[in-house]
Parts: structure tokens; C-alpha cells; sequence
């Protein structure tokens, strides 16, 4: 095999990469939550995990990549309070909520096939998974990493730091100045600690998706999904977890607790993270005006640009 470094995140410099597994790479990277049009700063994550997967097949290693579609507990502002990105959208399109992920799951996958990416080796779905996450709430509880309030369940980053571990390395976050970072929300008061993040969330009655657990009517922290589903197809250790950025505080921040929480040891050898896309200078994004879809990328129909591209 070819002398290969990745840039670990975790660590903060380049790292000689060594499968755990000889010849063998576990990757798992976060995928789209199935609400909306995939846009380009979107694909921009999955095209530098493509990238990284064709070059580990092409050097010879034996590659089992998985990539999620989260189609349920992805909330709004990405906290903790807040309506379902997915169960917003069936509201205002008036559909079914797996009408809404249908529709956008389709529309993710038309958009790589054109962009020509290589399909993962297992796309698993959150709503597929819900036994396995309602079963790893349980078990946290069990160990005293979880406890529930009000027909939630929260993780109890206390004790998590009692027992000799540290959240907020993967971001580099120190917990006094989060704690003073963090505002006054609904749901708080339920909570030991204003850190503390749900994996199990209890649904009001106008919410569309929610599912019967042990704690009551509900439906699943976001983060638990990726804990859940990349411990089922890769194991409790795997080589590289990879998504935007963006996802490195709270998801991924959330996901390293959850998983040496579970398993006893930290989930991931080498975290990756893309960068996000600009556009003259500034991060691209729907507030800034400045986003654009793949098709538009491909008819050159939107104002920002002057000629079309090819895929």
C-alpha cells in the first residue's frame, strides 16, 4: 500500500493513516437530512469523501463506506428544541413526512449520479434504525451516562467528564465558556445540565413523527442515529468518520461521547472535515443569497453566474 496521510481533526496535525485493520477501512460520513434540494455546498462534503474513497480503493484497501440519510430528529437550528426539519416541510408542502424524504432522497441521489459519484456501500436510514437507538438510550441510562426528565432523555455530560473523559476535544471547546455561551431556551429547566444534549426527546402532540418508547411518545436525538448506525456496520472502533465543518460542534462532539459512552472507546481513529464552499469570498449560504443548486450550476440560470457548467 502507498504512504497515505490524512489530516485528523482530532489531533490537529497530518497523521500517517493505518487502517485498524490491515488491507480493511471503515468510513462513515454524515449524509443529507431529506428536507430539502441538495445544494452545492452540500455536495461539496460528499465530493471530498468520493474523492478520498476512490483513492483508498485505487491504492488497494477493501472499503466498506457508509453514508446515512437522516429522515427524522434533525431539528431546526440543530438544538435541542424546535420542530423537525423533515415534519416542517410536510407541513408546509401539506405531505406525508416519508413523502418529504422520498422526494429529497431521490432528488440527493439524481444529483451524484449526474455529478458521477460512487454510491456507498450501505446508505442506512435513522427511521430503520429506531430499535437500535432506543436500545443504546437504555443502555446509557444503565451506565449512568443517561437520565430521563419529563419523557426525555438527556446525556448526563457530567458524569461522562467524571469518568476520566473530556468533551469538547474534537472541537476544542472548554466547558466554562460553552456554559457561558449558552442562552436561556425552552427545556432547559429540564435539564442537570444546560449541556447536557437529548438522545431521546419526548413529541408534543402536534408532532407529525414519533414513535413509542419506554420514556413515552417520542422520537430520537440526531446525534444518536450516526452513534447507532455506525457501530452496527463498522464496528465499535472504526477508521474515519468524516462531514462538513459544520458538524464538528455539536454532532460529531456529541457522537465521541455517545460512542466511548457505549462501547467504552473512543469510536473514530482519524476525524475529517471538509471545508465549507464560498462564493466570492463568503461562506455560501440561503440567507446570504448566494447558494445555488446543482441544476442551476448546470443551466447557468441563476443571476451569479455568467456561463453554464458541465457535471
Amino acid at each position: 500500500m502507498q504512504a497515505l496521510k490524512l489530516y485528523n481533526s482530532l489531533s490537529r496535525k497530518k497523521e500517517l493513516f493505518e487502517p485498524i485493520n490491515p488491507g480493511h477501512v471503515g468510513m462513515y460520513v454524515c449524509g443529507p437530512t431529506v428536507y430539502n434540494n441538495v445544494h452545492l455546498g452540500n455536495l461539496r462534503t460528499f465530493l471530498t469523501f468520493d474523492v478520498l474513497y476512490r483513492y483508498l480503493l485505487h491504492v488497494g484497501y477493501k472499503v466498506r463506506y457508509v453514508r446515512n440519510i437522516t429522515d427524522v430528529g434533525h431539528l431546526v437550528g440543530d438544538g435541542d428544541e424546535g420542530e423537525d426539519k423533515i415534519g416542517k416541510m410536510a407541513k408546509l408542502e401539506k405531505l406525508e413526512p416519508m413523502e418529504v424524504v422520498q422526494r429529497y432522497t431521490n432528488d440527493f441521489h439524481d444529483v451524484l449520479r449526474q455529478f458521477n459519484f460512487l454510491p456507498p456501500s450501505i446508505e442506512p436510514s435513522a427511521t430503520g434504525h429506531l430499535v437500535e437507538q432506543i436500545e443504546a438510550v437504555q443502555d446509557l441510562i444503565g451506565k449512568g451516562l443517561a437520565y430521563e426528565s419529563n419523557g426525555s432523555v438527556y446525556f448526563d455530560i457530567n458524569k461522562y467528564n467524571e469518568g476520566g473523559h473530556r468533551y469538547g476535544k474534537l472541537s476544542g471547546r472548554i466547558l466554562e465558556d460553552l456554559l457561558n455561551e449558552t442562552r436561556a431556551l425552552d427545556g432547559q429547566a429540564e435539564k442537570r445540565n444546560p449541556l447536557d444534549f437529548a438522545i431521546w426527546k419526548k413529541a408534543a402532540p402536534e408532532h407529525i413523527m414519533q414513535w413509542n418508547s419506554p420514556w413515552g411518545k417520542g422520537f430520537p436525538g440526531w446525534h444518536l442515529e450516526c452513534t447507532c448506525m455506525s457501530v452496527k456496520y463498522l464496528g465499535n472502533q472504526f477508521d474515519i468518520h468524516g462531514g462538513g465543518m459544520d458538524l464538528k460542534f455539536p454532532h460529531h462532539e456529541c457522537e465521541i461521547a455517545q460512542g466511548v459512552g457505549l462501547t467504552g472507546e473512543d469510536p473514530v481513529k482519524y476525524w475529517m472535515h471538509s471545508n465549507m464552499l464560498t462564493v466570492n469570498g463568503q461562506k455560501m449560504s440561503k440567507s446570504l443569497g448566494n447558494s445555488f443548486l446543482p441544476k442551476e450550476l448546470i443551466s447557468g440560470s441563476h443571476p451569479l453566474l455568467e456561463q453554464a457548467y458541465s457535471p
